[in-house]
């Protein structure tokens, strides 16, 4: 069994979103054919084999090129145009702000900066114009330009987008496009042939080949609501928003990231897509100007890691989503949802990871009740919360939280006030303790005024001023309780405590191994 080592941890992964600005002119896309113009409304995907909605046609795959031609006209390139964020005379050092050269002044507030180039790419969902694209392709564009396949340029709007699961779509004055549609009834498996088409490094009407790699990707915290599809069909930098095709003709995704080492965002095979049934859901609702709103809890979760079953005293198999913060005066909190609370089914569904949890509730309207089955203290209960509104910014703090709290200065002087237990010195808090290391008054627990460098707790550097809010599931208030905890551990044979701590970060759990003595 892998412990964690660390107490906080960090990991690179070189996720690249693909519509970085293409460098140089805009080359010109030829269309699927050059001769006569494409045949404008629905594009018609050719039927599949009977009772077989992924099985290859005859000849396949021995070629793509006529469904190439076949679904590349409703295939189009986004120019876009964006307003640089570093002040025009100001110069840009990396890793430092923006600095203004000696004797010039700044500019003005009302001065607008340069502006610079930026590609993507996107398609026709309807015969009225209406395109799909990735909201990071379009988010902060001051001009959208759409070059269709027949190298007619048109200037298009934005209709509406929804970072949540990075879609966007866009509008075209004009009619009788040739348009595709997105395929929600069949799902594809790994190992089915898919198409990629679209805009790479300025490159118009380029398809690329592959396969179904993997499903149910989750990449990307900004994208929580999206079980991605994986694909290795080769997607670059100006792919994003481009559709990628099944082998007859249907959109089952829109492509939207890459993996890659290299910074100019260069294909190493692995690709991720937004599913159809998500891109269509939520399209459908922009196309009619509605605002995408999802249910909210309030909570921060995490999956419930092996090494936490036996400090819980749970089974083995347990499965559910670890409540690691409760957001003060949100839904949950209202509720009486608490910090190392484990979701274990929602409306008698089982929850068997934080991902779940997230899409399950955030398929809720707002207002809706949820029935919540959880873990508490080793017990199961059941709570019901009324679903709030999803925030905008999910990540910005509550308005109601003290600007100051959780901040520690490390260079303060340790007061090691309180009792030593598994190398940590604990009192319970007390005013000049909150106000010593920046507490909010809300906080319940103990607070860690020292730390033994040999022990556990001082190898994984737990910083003094965090604060100890439960051991082992229980809220802890006093050092007692805390050897309690400790000692039913041990008596347990159990080689460590599941602590849940307070850090300037937010809530942290962590198991700590047990000492020798």
């Amino acid at each position: 069994m892998m412990k964690r080592k660390e107490f906080i941890l960090g990991a690179a992964v070189g996720l690249t979103f693909a519509a970085a600005a293409t460098a140089g002119g805009v080359i010109d896309w030829p269309g699927a054919n050059a001769q006569e113009r494409p045949a404008a409304g629905r594009l018609i995907p050719s039927a599949g084999a009977s009772g077989l909605a992924f099985a290859p046609p005859q000849g396949a795959p021995l070629s793509f090129a006529d469904i190439f031609d076949q679904v590349s006209p409703a295939v189009v390139q986004i120019d876009v145009e964006t307003r640089v964020a570093v002040p025009q005379g100001m110069i840009q050092i990396p890793g430092f702000p923006p600095i203004l050269p000696p004797g010039r002044q700044a500019p003005g507030e009302d001065e607008e900066g340069p502006t610079a180039q930026g590609a993507g790419s996107g398609f026709f969902i309807s015969a009225d114009g209406f395109i799909v694209t990735n909201n990071h392709v379009v988010e902060n564009a001051t001009k959208i330009t759409v070059r269709l396949s027949d190298e007619r340029e048109l200037e298009a709007r934005l209709v509406g987008r929804d970072q949540a699961t990075d879609l966007a779509v866009l509008k075209v004055e004009g009619g009788n496009f040739p348009f595709v549609s997105f395929e929600t009834q069949a799902e594809p498996r790994v190992g089915d042939w898919v198409i990629a088409v679209g805009n790479p490094f300025g490159l118009g009407g380029t398809a690329t080949a592959g396969i179904v790699s993997a499903k149910a990707r989750d990449i990307d915290g900004d994208t929580p609501y999206t079980d991605y599809l994986q694909i290795d069909a080769a997607i670059n930098r100006g792919n994003s928003g481009g559709p990628t095709f099944d082998i007859y003709g249907r959109v089952i995704g829109v492509n939207s990231a890459i993996i890659s080492p290299s910074p100019t965002g260069g294909s190493v095979g692995i690709g991720f897509a937004i599913p159809a049934s998500i891109a269509k859901s939520v399209t459908d609702r922009l196309m009619r100007g509605e605002t995408i709103q999802r249910g909210y809890l309030g909570v921060k979760i995490q999956n419930l890691p092996d090494d936490y079953l036996g400090p819980l005293d749970l089974p083995a198999d347990q499965e559910g989503a670890y409540i690691a913060e409760v957001t003060l005066g949100g839904p949950a909190a209202q509720a009486g949802l608490r910090e190392g609370d484990i979701v274990v089914a929602l409306n008698g569904q089982p929850i068997d990871s934080s991902s779940a949890l997230t899409r399950r509730v955030g398929q809720a309207a707002p207002g809706d009740n949820l029935r919540l089955d959880i873990i508490r203290e080793g017990r199961r209960q059941t709570v019901t919360v009324r679903s709030g509104t999803r925030p905008a910014d999910i990540n910005a703090p509550p308005g109601n939280e003290d600007e100051n709290e959780g901040s520690i200065e490390p260079n303060r002087p340790q007061a090691p006030v309180g009792e030593t237990i598994e190398g940590m010195t604990v009192a319970p808090l007390t005013d000049a303790l909150r106000q010593r290391y920046s507490i909010d008054e809300r906080v319940r627990g103990l607070v860690v005024t020292a730390v033994t460098a040999t022990s556990e707790a001082g190898r994984i550097q737990v910083p003094v001023g965090t604060v100890i809010l439960q051991v082992n599931g229980r809220p802890v208030a006093t050092a007692a309780e805390f050897r309690a905890q400790v000692a039913a551990a041990r008596a347990a044979n159990r080689e460590g405590v599941l602590i849940l701590f307070r850090t300037p970060q937010g809530n942290r759990p962590f198991v700590l191994e047990l000492s020798d003595n």
